[in-house]
């Protein structure tokens, strides 16, 4: 891996676009590198999460005004939209938005986190979509999206966007334009412009993950993908982007990060160097923001540990600078102790996930977010007793930059009315690559088959799961077999009407 050093020019000088982050970007998209076998297995189990969680989503109000939107506008020779038969195509960027929808909404699909935060599997709805518009192949895909995949991880570590209240989104933008360069073996010169107006196009504040927060969440990645798609197909005829959009005196980090002294190191892997950074990615277990993971693991210990909930005193929970002040009462957000507040903002309340989690000794997607389920009296109770606190061992691990030592994990401390106290520590969630027992092909296949249970047909499942195992010899023209049909009636429909 190359060190690239990312600081700020003033306009006088004019910066070499060789030296240029986007350029390198465009560099390592447009190179030749052999794929490595284990990140394609890998994106093969990333593509059946995204299934698993997209089918799930289907019915719920979000993902159908996404759909709906998108079905408005059909082309001959398209792409396929999730649920809808696969004969029927759609314009790559709305089937991406109707797509990257579902995928997004329940927050149950794959992470990474380190100088920022990233859902990495959001590249490839839009990926795929662009892929069986241009007729591609199945390699043609997974190295465009091993490539997204690189992009958006190394930025992640690089760049930190969320000390400036930016949404992460705005290091997806260049991710997948990256990606559907290297998909369609663009030359770097298209895909660093293509990148720049991406990220220039994909800048939006992180209100759409505080306070109340909405179905925006969902429709975020998916707008990133969307506006992707139609920057590379800009940068194809000829246009060209502002720039330098890293570097330059009015740039992204001039005016929106840390300004014009910023210093920041963005590691890439060299020109034709095998693509690894999927390998650093991690699903999820349970459907819940990702630092909820270990939590709910540790919890479900804890229920079988203390013989009576309803004598606790207080929870104290010792983590990460993150989790305290994103997910946890250091966020100061009310509505994260409200019983009545959205299952988006419940996804993001550590102190609602573990109670729920402490009480039921497990999690449901759908189950453990109903407005019964959050209005319980003992669990509200339990809930109002938490309160987290920033731990700085905790927040070092948190960064370590040794994936195999980066944890994101807490320690918990319960204390009875009587004054006992029931401890339980754990570094990171058991299905983390480096957990007690993680995630392989079976689990995925396992996550997929209990989310789309009673949805769609064993038929249809047995040929999904057999064709997307089978994507590497999948030729050109053949990536609808990617798509996932129900039966027309048990899809639902939004009555009200928009524009399209």
């Amino acid at each position: 891996m190359i060190r690239h050093f990312v600081k700020v020019y003033p306009s006088k000088i004019k910066i070499n676009k060789r030296k240029q982050l986007a350029w390198k970007i465009a560099e390592i998209a447009s190179d030749n590198a052999r794929l490595d076998k284990n990140s394609i297995d890998m994106v093969i189990n990333r593509i059946i999460d995204n299934a698993s969680v997209a089918i799930a989503s289907l019915n719920r109000p979000p993902v159908i005004s996404a759909r709906e939107m998108a079905i408005a506008h059909q082309r001959k020779n398209g792409a396929t939209i999730f649920g809808v038969n696969s004969k029927l195509k759609f314009d790559c960027e709305w089937a991406a938005w109707a797509n990257g929808t579902a995928v997004r909404e329940l927050d149950f699909h794959d992470t990474f986190l380190a100088a920022d935060y990233s859902h990495p599997g959001d590249n490839i709805p839009p990926l795929i979509a662009v892929a069986q518009q241009s007729k591609r192949n199945g390699k043609d895909l997974l190295r465009g999206i091993i490539t997204a995949y690189e992009v958006q991880v190394n930025l992640v570590k690089g760049i930190c966007l969320h000390k400036h209240k930016v949404d992460h989104i705005a290091h997806l933008g260049p991710s997948i334009a990256a990606g559907i360069g290297s998909m369609l073996k663009l030359k770097t010169e298209t895909i660093y412009q293509a990148v720049q107006q991406a990220l220039h196009v994909t800048i939006s504040t992180r209100q759409s993950r505080k306070g109340e927060i909405s179905s925006w969440k969902a429709y975020a990645p998916a707008h990133a993908g969307k506006l992707g798609i139609e920057a590379v197909d800009r940068t194809m005829r000829g246009e060209g982007a502002p720039s330098p959009i890293y570097e330059g005196e009015d740039s992204v980090i001039a005016r929106i990060l840390d300004g014009k002294n910023a210093r920041y190191i963005v590691p890439l892997p060299k020109k034709n160097q095998q693509k690894k950074a999927i390998l650093e990615t991690y699903t999820k277990e349970y459907s819940a923001e990702y630092q909820a993971q270990a939590l709910i693991d540790i919890a479900k210990k804890l229920n079988k540990r203390i013989p009576n909930l309803g004598n606790i005193k207080k929870i104290d929970i010792y983590t990460s600078h993150h989790t305290h002040y994103v997910i946890g009462t250091g966020a100061n957000d009310p509505q994260k102790m409200d019983p009545n507040a959205s299952r988006e903002t419940l996804d993001h309340s550590i102190m609602y996930i573990f109670a729920v989690a402490l009480e039921d000794g497990n999690w449901h997607h759908v189950k453990s977010y109903t407005k019964a389920r959050a209005n319980k009296k003992s669990t509200i109770k339990i809930w109002k007793s938490i309160k987290t606190h920033e731990d700085k061992k905790w927040t070092k691990k948190y960064h370590d930059p040794d994936p195999k030592k980066k944890s994101f994990g807490a320690k918990v401390i319960i204390t009875t009315n009587s004054g006992k106290k029931y401890i339980e520590e754990l570094d990171r969630a058991d299905a983390h690559p480096y957990g007690a027992r993680p995630f392989n092909r079976e689990d995925y296949i396992n996550k997929f088959n209990v989310l789309t249970d009673k949805i769609i047909s064993t038929k249809e499942s047995k040929r999904f799961l057999k064709d997307v195992q089978n994507c590497r010899n999948l030729k050109n023209g053949q990536l609808g077999k990617l798509n996932i049909e129900i039966n027309k009636k048990n899809l639902k429909r939004n009555k009200k009407i928009g524009i399209f």
